[in-house]
């Protein structure tokens, strides 16, 4: 599993996968978000966007149903990536309870409040805090 900063992918494997997944917000992933290879194909991608001193929002985490099972790999090597741009705090909003397990699993903590980290009226969902140590 490779994480590419997605504007130095290759651009027809991105422009594949992005074509395939129109869920995916092009423009955020282009301008703060990775991309996941897996046996030489994108097969995901996600954004850590930089929202204060030390402090990053993990967003638009996806990977496709065919890789699904290495989403736990992923996510603690989206730590790893944090971990070397100095993250000192990650933030994450899940929508899904199966995300929520995992997270809790990898010791993200669950946030009583809505975190004001993006835009106003963000999706329903629960917040998530990783402290990098």
């Amino acid at each position: 599993m490779n994480l590419i900063s997605a504007h130095r992918a290759p651009a027809e494997k991105l422009g594949h996968f992005l074509e395939n997944n129109q869920n995916v917000n092009k423009e955020g992933l282009i301008e703060s978000g990775y991309v996941v290879e897996i046996e030489e194909q994108i097969q995901g991608c996600f954004s850590l966007e930089r929202v204060d001193e030390g402090v990053y929002w993990l967003k638009q985490l996806y990977i496709t149903k065919a890789e699904a099972a290495k989403l736990p790999v992923l996510l603690e090597s989206i730590l790893n990536l944090a971990k070397e741009q100095h993250a000192k705090k990650v933030y994450v909003q899940s929508h899904q309870p199966v995300v929520d397990m995992l997270l809790e699993a990898l010791q993200f903590h669950p946030q009583k409040e809505k975190v004001s980290v993006g835009k106003p009226n963000q999706k329903e969902g629960n917040w998530w805090t990783y402290n990098v140590s």
